[in-house]
């Protein structure tokens, strides 16, 4: 069906069917976390082989999302076609995080059995802040809740500390200790942190939806957080209301 000739009732339906679409990629890129998780933890190359599967069920999503808004959003009204633009946005993030994660197994496959506790630990860690970073930003999408959107960002300051934890010990290395896979190490890490940023674009992504705000834009002062500065404006925008 072309985009001049869809309904209003097939543009409703397709409507529904692209915000299923954007939950059914949360919960691939989120097993896909969840797999690497799995795979770190216990040292099984074999527990990191769903993630390429769900890297390729998110290329698949970001095409019919892709495809379906664009023939869609003229036929809504404005706050369907807003949203659908959050859709789009979404599956955006969403693949690009699908890709760092295969990244990251590829590099997990390569040094399998060589990492040493702390690192695997840390990585873990990472990967699991992630998944649950991952589900709270579908729980913050689907009922519009601002405290899990909220929760993401706080999440992403973690995967930021564990990073430079990383970072020094492998990097500058006060200790001088002899290090094992230094460079694949280091490229992980800075591969899951970057997951952590798209997936914080998501959370920043639901809040815009929900208020009608931009995080960024509600920055004013230097010495106050997006996350703060949000909460201080939702404050005062309930007040005002009352």
């Amino acid at each position: 069906m072309s985009a001049a000739n869809i309904s209003v009732p097939d543009a409703i339906t397709a409507y529904a069917q692209l915000r299923d679409l954007t939950l059914r990629a949360c919960e691939s890129a989120r097993l896909a976390a969840e797999a690497l998780g799995n795979g770190l933890a216990s040292g099984t190359p074999q527990h990191l082989d769903p993630i390429k599967v769900r890297e390729e069920e998110l290329d698949n999503y970001d095409r019919q999302i892709n495809e379906g808004v664009t023939s869609t959003i003229s036929h809504v009204n404005e706050e369907q076609a807003r949203e659908l633009l959050t859709c789009l946005k979404f599956v955006i993030e969403l693949e690009r995080i699908g890709d760092l994660l295969l990244s990251v197994s590829s590099r997990a496959r390569a040094v399998a059995g060589r990492i040493e506790p702390q690192d695997t630990k840390d990585l873990t860690v990472m990967a699991s802040l992630l998944e649950k970073m991952l589900g709270d930003a579908a729980h913050a999408y689907s009922h519009r809740d601002l405290g899990r959107a909220l929760a993401v960002l706080r999440a992403d300051a973690e995967m930021d500390r564990i990073r430079n934890l990383m970072f020094v010990r492998h990097i500058e290395n006060p200790e001088n200790k002899p290090r094992q896979e230094s460079f694949h190490l280091v490229f992980m890490t800075q591969t899951l942190e970057r997951a952590g940023d798209h997936c914080k674009n998501l959370a920043e992504e639901v809040c815009h939806l929900v208020s009608g705000r931009s995080i960024r834009h509600l920055m004013r002062a230097s010495d106050k957080s997006f996350e703060q500065m949000f909460v201080d404006w939702m404050r005062k925008r309930e007040k005002e209301k009352k």
